[in-house]
């Protein structure tokens, strides 16, 4: 596809390359999956070759649905032409499930290996609880060596080709690193996964407004709007290609057809110092907390507790 020569790839610590523009897919509340399966189908035809998706964002299946039509009609040879990344779900976040759990995402993906697996979240769950938001009753500490162990043994089986984690503060990271054997491919903090071979991957880079966890201060800020404005480029060009400068590989969600052929655009320009530094100005703040992983009887008991104080 045109677009799809000038997509750059990153390279994982694994060795495999990844895209550095994904399509996300998680909604909430949930879309009906044939809207999933035609979004993914449009974006394949785009350019897009890197999807993101999650046990608990309940899209899987479409998706697996969507590549298996794009090769069907030809729009792609196989499934070795796109990276799909799914994660482990804290419910899941057990040694002796997240074989399981895997197996259970391949299946629904209608594919023999995921490029990228991520541990979701620094915590467990009770097992077979699959909501957001959570029940604080559910939470359980997660045994991060015994269960990292076996994100390792699910790549050297062939499962998964690289494996990582989300949400993970760089305390957090640091003490995973100190026994991992595989080092995690990707994680979301910069200064700390640069200095430790690590990508850093952007999820809901432009808010995610609308959902339940996002919020407007990217596609409201002023500052970006003036920039976006002198450039004549959207805001969300704007965001995602400071992303894409600053070395991150970044994966956002939309469903409209005009904003996703926009935000391909981003490889052929660039921001000019002076953008740059403006938008460092901007006061930086994680798009989410996630207060609802806080319990007074929970692993976590305090925001500060969760993200080590990096927030």
């Amino acid at each position: 596809m045109a677009f799809q020569s000038i997509v750059p790839e990153v390279t994982l610590s694994s060795g495999k390359k990844m895209p550095v523009l994904g399509l996300g897919t998680a909604t909430f509340p949930p879309v009906a999956s044939e809207i999933v399966v035609q979004v993914v189908v449009q974006a394949i035809e785009l350019g897009y070759r890197h999807f993101d998706t999650a046990t608990v964002y309940q899209t899987e299946s479409s998706l697996g649905d969507a590549i298996q039509e794009a090769i069907r009609v030809g729009l792609i040879k196989s499934r070795a032409e796109v990276f799909l990344t799914s994660k482990l779900w804290c419910s899941d976040a057990h040694p002796h499930l997240v074989a399981p759990a895997l197996q259970t995402a391949l299946r629904n993906l209608k594919t023999e290996y995921l490029d990228l697996y991520l541990i979701h979240w620094p915590l467990s769950m009770k097992h077979g609880i699959i909501e957001h938001p959570p029940k604080p009753e559910d939470f359980l500490p997660l045994d991060i060596k015994s269960v990292w162990a076996e994100m390792e043994e699910c790549q050297r089986l062939g499962l998964t080709k690289s494996i990582g984690v989300s949400n993970f503060s760089c305390k957090k990271l640091g003490d995973l690193l100190a026994f991992a054997t595989i080092p995690p491919a990707v994680n979301q903090l910069r200064d700390y996964c640069k200095a430790n071979g690590i990508i850093v991957a952007a999820f809901s880079p432009l808010g995610a407004a609308g959902t339940s966890w996002g919020h407007n201060r990217v596609m409201e800020s002023q500052v970006l709007k003036e920039i976006a404005e002198g450039k004549g480029k959207t805001v969300a060009q704007i965001c995602l290609r400071w992303g894409y400068e600053q070395g991150i590989v970044v994966v956002m969600k939309s469903y409209n057809k005009e904003r996703l052929q926009q935000n391909l655009a981003i490889f052929d320009w660039a921001l000019s110092d002076e953008d740059c530094k403006k938008i460092g100005e901007i006061p930086q703040r994680r798009g989410t907390t996630a207060e609802e992983f806080i319990d007074g009887n929970g692993p976590f008991k305090s925001i500060d507790e969760l993200w080590d104080g990096e927030i």
